[in-house]
């Protein structure tokens, strides 16, 4: 996979995973923000104001935060507003490139064939992991933010008065409940099946994918009394746990040995998550062909043989490619 040190690429990031076995993900590093009128916003500075085609999004079909965020181009109608490139599904000794490839869309502005060539562009000193989503502003030639929380946000408004379809995922009366909703889920759930995947000591990884189905387990009790987690409202808090749950039974059940039960044992979270699949903005963003190749031919120090599972099917009929 590897990472960037001063801005050179080194195809090694074994620091990512502690002394005790557990995964370390670090914090994103570009924080800055769009906003109406160019002013900061949470974080960051200012000076990146929403305009139609200023800016373009890098993704990974086969990522979960970077699904997030194409989720939100497509439900607030940004499709003309904000670019899109999509990269290749393997992540290898290069980390993510732009290697020619069935539903590979390239970087039309600089030719990159690997996305560490972007962050250096956006910083020569660079050094830290590489990932996926990154918001690109092309008219000051850097990355506006490469964490996909913050991203879903300013795609939820920022766009309201320079074409976006309605539609608050985010709003002001419900922030609490979502932050603590998304917390709560990010923690056991979004980021706990990638502690279990990739903890290399059985302690390690027996304490994240018990907090795994814990946490499933609350999400089937809570969603029985509810239509959306936040009662009869939809919002961030569902799209960023449909992302999971998308990819739960197909790669996570099986290659990060989150085992226990399959999403299709939980009838609650299974209707649940067919009900968000079922969104006309939702398979647009899907490939299963990446989600698959990508985690099981990625991962070789999880599966070294690189041999891609037959089964089980995707979930809610979500096959094929997304255009």
């Amino acid at each position: 996979m590897g990472m960037l040190v001063d801005g050179i690429w080194h195809d090694d990031d074994s620091r990512l995973v502690d002394e005790t076995g557990r995964l370390r993900r670090p914090q994103s590093a570009f924080r800055n923000w769009i906003t109406p009128d160019g002013a900061a916003g949470p974080t960051g500075e200012d000076g990146f104001r929403a305009e139609p085609g200023r800016y373009h999004l890098y993704i990974a079909r086969a990522c979960p935060w970077a699904h997030r965020a194409s989720l939100l181009r497509e439900l607030k109608g940004l499709q003309q507003i904000v670019g899109l490139s999509v990269t290749h599904w393997l992540m290898a000794d290069r980390g993510w490139t732009f290697e020619p490839g069935p539903g590979v869309s390239p970087d039309p502005f600089y030719g990159v064939e690997t996305l560490w060539q972007l962050y250096v562009r956006a910083d020569p000193t660079y050094t830290g992991r590489v990932t996926v989503p990154v918001l690109w502003d092309r008219q000051r030639e850097t990355i506006v933010s490469n964490e996909s929380a913050d991203i879903i946000r300013m795609f939820n408004s920022a766009f309201d008065e320079v074409g976006a379809l309605p539609g608050d995922y985010a709003p002001r009366a419900l922030l609490g409940e979502i932050d603590a909703l998304n917390d709560r889920i990010y923690d056991g759930l979004n980021n706990g099946v990638y502690k279990a995947g990739f903890a290399t000591s059985q302690s390690a990884y027996e304490a994240a994918a018990g907090a795994v189905f814990d946490t499933l387990d609350w999400l089937e009790a809570h969603l029985s009394t509810r239509t959306w987690l936040c009662g009869d409202t939809l919002t961030e808090a569902d799209w960023r746990l449909f992302t999971t749950l998308l990819r739960f039974d197909a790669v996570y059940h099986g290659h990060f040995k989150c085992n226990v039960r399959r999403l299709v044992d939980y009838p609650v979270l299974s209707a649940y998550a067919a009900r968000l699949y079922a969104h006309p903005a939702v398979a647009p963003t899907v490939d299963f062909d990446h989600i698959r190749r990508h985690y099981y031919q990625s991962h070789r120090q999880i599966n070294p043989s690189g041999i891609v599972p037959i089964g089980p099917q995707p979930p809610f009929g979500a096959v094929g490619r997304a255009d």
